[in-house]
């Protein structure tokens, strides 16, 4: 099956960099020089993943990405020049999957789309295996390093968003917002320290580092 790559790049020579480099057989490029271009592909052309610049023309690859996030959980990269922390905190706390800053090697982009690639195709299916884990979503059978453990609804629903989202960076208001989902108006802000915690001590494998890291100020990840 082909799998479709959106490149919105207003740079023409990098954008086509970038398409060379990627390519290979069932691999095709949709191709955006401008904002409106990317919204307009994203919705007709139905990428797999979007390698989306912060700077443009018509504006800025944020809101873009804030959009998509509203609907979807498509794979976004983003791709700026600016070197600042306060870029790349900001990317990942909208959902972006992964960061990179220009000037960049492409041997090294190409790394970063294939390792996207492989996670959410992995993170689709619903058994997970990774590293001495098995967690069978449909039959609620979870395992650490052959260990049968029990989970409570709340850390099932955790562990379903990090495999499902690996390597990005998920805030503490969407985890909040997709555990909860009872119309509670207020949950205690301990309640998914206190989750997470449990989660952690639970899938602990002995000389192995948690799969679970904490982005602080910002929410968790799923690294595994």
């Amino acid at each position: 099956m082909d799998y479709r790559i959106l490149v919105a790049e207003d740079d023409e020579g990098l954008n086509q960099g970038i398409r060379l480099a990627l390519q290979k057989d069932g691999v095709l490029f949709d191709t955006a020089y401008t904002l409106e271009e990317a919204r307009r592909l994203w919705q007709e052309g139905k990428p797999d993943m979007i390698l989306l610049d912060v700077n443009f023309p018509d504006g800025n690859g944020f809101a873009f990405l804030r959009q998509i996030r509203q609907s979807s959980d498509l794979p976004v990269l983003m791709i700026t020049a600016n070197d600042m922390e306060t870029d790349e905190v900001t990317g990942l706390t909208l959902g972006a999957d992964d960061y990179i800053t220009k000037p960049f090697s492409l041997m090294a982009l190409r790394a970063r789309v294939e390792n996207i690639r492989k996670r959410t195709e992995r993170a689709g299916t619903k058994v997970y295996e990774a590293e001495g884990y098995r967690f069978d979503f449909e039959k609620l059978q979870f395992y650490a390093d052959g260990r049968e453990i029990n989970l409570s609804a709340p850390e099932q629903k955790l562990l379903k968003l990090f495999v499902a989202h690996p390597g990005q960076t998920l805030p503490r208001e969407t985890l909040a917002e997709h555990i909860w989902l009872d119309g509670t108006d207020y949950v205690d802000e301990n309640a998914l320290s206190v989750t997470v915690s449990r989660l952690r001590r639970k899938l602990e494998i002995r000389g192995k580092e948690s799969p679970v890291h904490t982005v602080y100020g910002v929410g968790y990840s799923w690294s595994c």
